[in-house]
């Protein structure tokens, strides 16, 4: 299953590879002890959660050096993935439910993820700042922008511009609109791709990245 990132990113080293094959096990290991992932959906790890988590890596390209904020991880996602794509970069991984951090914990020592901490609280709770948040829909954009806009650095670092990084499916213009209305940015700040332009399965059709450029 794991080829299936193999397909899509075939310049991954082979302790990257490494990595992506003991996610299956181990996330099948530690969702029989606490259920992070639906029990119907564990077998679509690869295609749902980790390819889905690095649609973010196809659209941005972290430096080295950067910090980037995952806010509501849930079992690690789109933080994990990311973290192994991209060794250089340090991400933090919050939650506000501990059980799911405790797998995030798990997973992340197992893996020897020295790139990756955890923090069990809400995004508005996270001191410091980072140069990327990312984000699985945790919730409308015009609630979750509130919580991070000032937690994350503006312009560029080593020539890629910092923002929000937001997976999300459905129609989203009416969404983004009413976010940049509500925290007061244009709209040309915001912008929307879909990841079915990466990649060809069909679960990702109407599924898409928010970018909101800070």
């Amino acid at each position: 299953m794991e080829e299936l990132i193999y397909t899509y990113f075939p310049q991954l080293k082979d302790e990257q590879r490494a990595l992506f094959a003991s996610l299956g096990p181990l996330y099948r290991e530690w969702n029989q002890k606490i259920n992070v992932i639906s029990r119907r959906d564990i077998d679509n790890l690869y295609l749902h959660h980790i390819l889905h988590s690095l649609a973010i890596a196809k659209h941005t390209e972290f430096p080295s050096g950067s910090r980037v904020l995952d806010v509501g991880t849930g079992g690690g996602f789109p933080g994990i993935p990311l973290a192994i794509m991209f060794p250089e970069t340090h991400f933090t991984l919050c939650d506000s439910v501990k059980k799911k951090i405790l797998v995030v914990d798990e997973i992340r020592e197992s893996l020897a993820l020295s790139n990756v901490e955890t923090v069990t609280g809400r995004a508005e709770e996270i001191r410091g700042s980072f140069d990327f948040i990312v984000s699985r829909a945790v919730t409308d954009l015009s609630l979750f922008l509130p919580w991070i806009w000032n937690k994350t650095l503006s312009g560029k670092i080593k020539g890629t511009q910092r923002g929000v990084i937001y997976l999300k499916g459905g129609h989203l213009n009416s969404e983004m609109s009413a976010a940049a209305e509500r925290m007061k940015i244009d709209m040309g700040r915001f912008s929307k791709t879909d990841i079915d332009l990466w990649f060809e399965e069909e679960w990702f059709r109407e599924k898409s990245i928010v970018f909101i450029k800070r």
